[in-house]
C-alpha cells in the first residue's frame, strides 16, 4: 500500500534512468510555458507519435498566446482536425484570451492561477508549473497513477479523485525541489515506455525492479485497480457523400453539443437501404443520378459509439435550396472546412468518386 511504502526510494534511480532514456520530443527541445501547455493538451487522449506533426504545425502557425487568442475559430478547428475532442482547443483559446486580459499574454508562474484557466486541470497545471517554471508540484496523469500503484502494490481505485489526491500528496513529499521537471517527466516516461498501459511491463528495463512490489508479488496484471466506466450508447447513422463532380455537400453542426460548430457530411439516424437513401436525397430537393453503397464504419466517443452506413450519391447540378446544406468545391473543403475524425472513413471519397466508374 502507498502509505506503507518508502516512496523516497523511487527518486534517485528514476532520475538516473531518465538521464539515459528520455525520448527526444519536440516540446522537450524548447520547454516554454506555451509549448508545454499545447503539448500536454494535445497528448490528452492521443498518442505521442500522432501528436508530433500536429504540434509542429500548430506552434508554427500560432507561435504564441496572442496568436492563439486571436485565431479565427474555423482556422483553429482546421489546425486541430484529426485530433478529436475539439473542446480541448476551444478551451485553450478561451484560456488564451484570459491570459491576454489578465496576465499580459504570459501564462502565470503560479500553480493555483494556472488551475483557474479554462481547460487546465491539476495534471496540466502541474506539468506547466514544473516543466516550464521548475516549480516543485506533482503532475499526476494515468501513467503516473499506474507506476505508483504498481511499485507500491496499492489496490485503491485510481478513478477516484481521492486516490489521485493521495498520490499527489505523497509525491509532493518526496519530490526533489531542484529537479521537479525531470522528476515529473521521468514518472510519465516510465509509464509510457516501460510500465506500459497495455501488455506486460518491461521490468528488466525498470529502475525500480529491485524493490517494485508488483514485480515481487507478480501482481502487475491486477494493478492499477480501475473501476469500469458505464457502457457507451450505440447510435446508428447513415452518412451521405453527395457530389455533382467537383462540388460536395457539407453541413455545419450546431454550436453546442457533440462536435459543436464543425462541418460534417449530411447524415441521418438509422441504417437506410439504398432505396431509402435515394428517397432521403429526394426529400432534400436533390436529384440523384447514381448511388454507390460504401463500407460500414464506426467511431467511438467517450460516451457514445456511432455505427455508420455510407453512400456516395452523384446528383444533378447542385443549386441552392432552403436547407442547411453547403455546396463546396472539393479543394476548398480540404483547406478550409474542418471535418472531424468521426467521418475519417469517408473523407477519402472527397478525392475519389466511385460513382464515376459506373
Amino acid at each position: 500500500m502507498l502509505e506503507n511504502f518508502p516512496l523516497e526510494r523511487i527518486v534517485d534511480p528514476l532520475l538516473k534512468w531518465f538521464e539515459g532514456n528520455a525520448r527526444a520530443l519536440p516540446w522537450r527541445e524548447e520547454p516554454t510555458p506555451y509549448r508545454v501547455w499545447i503539448s500536454e493538451i494535445m497528448l490528452q487522449q492521443t498518442r505521442v507519435e500522432a501528436v508530433k506533426p500536429y504540434f509542429e504545425r500548430f506552434v508554427t502557425t500560432l507561435p504564441n498566446i496572442q496568436d492563439l487568442a486571436e485565431c479565427e475559430e474555423e482556422k483553429l478547428l482546421k489546425l486541430w482536425e484529426g485530433l478529436g475532442y475539439y473542446n480541448r482547443v476551444r478551451n485553450m483559446q478561451a484560456a488564451a484570451k484570459t491570459v491576454m486580459e489578465e496576465y499580459h499574454g504570459k501564462l502565470p508562474a503560479d500553480y493555483g492561477k494556472l488551475l483557474k484557466l479554462k481547460g487546465i486541470g491539476h495534471y496540466t497545471a502541474g506539468a506547466i508549473a514544473s516543466i516550464a517554471y521548475k516549480i516543485p508540484v506533482p503532475a499526476v496523469d494515468g501513467n503516473v497513477l499506474r507506476v505508483i500503484a504498481r511499485v507500491t502494490a496499492d489496490d485503491s481505485d485510481i478513478m477516484k479523485q481521492s486516490v489521485r489526491t493521495r498520490v499527489e500528496e505523497a509525491l509532493q513529499k518526496v519530490m526533489p525541489k531542484d529537479h521537479a521537471s525531470a522528476f515529473n517527466q521521468a514518472l510519465m516516461e516510465l509509464g509510457a515506455t516501460v510500465c506500459v498501459p497495455s501488455g506486460a511491463p518491461q521490468c528488466e528495463k525498470c529502475p525500480w525492479q529491485d524493490f517494485c512490489k508488483a514485480k515481487q508479488l507478480e501482481s502487475w496484471q491486477s494493478l492499477p485497480v480501475k473501476s469500469k466506466a458505464k457502457p457507451r450508447r450505440i447510435e446508428e447513422k447513415t452518412v451521405f457523400i453527395i457530389r455533382d463532380g467537383e462540388r460536395i455537400v457539407l453541413r455545419k453542426r450546431p454550436k453546442k453539443g457533440l462536435l459543436a460548430g464543425l462541418y460534417e457530411f449530411p447524415n441521418t439516424d438509422g441504417h437506410l437501404t439504398e432505396e431509402e437513401a435515394l428517397l432521403w436525397a429526394k426529400g432534400q430537393k436533390l436529384q440523384p443520378i447514381r448511388i454507390q453503397k460504401l463500407e460500414s464504419a464506426k467511431h467511438i466517443f467517450s460516451h457514445v459509439e456511432w455505427h455508420m452506413a455510407g453512400y456516395v450519391i452523384r446528383v444533378d447540378e447542385l443549386s441552392k435550396n432552403e436547407s442547411d446544406m453547403l455546396f463546396v468545391e472539393v479543394s476548398e473543403s480540404q483547406k478550409h472546412y474542418p471535418i472531424p475524425a468521426a467521418f475519417a472513413s469517408y473523407t477519402k471519397y472527397l478525392r475519389y468518386d466511385p460513382c464515376s466508374e459506373k
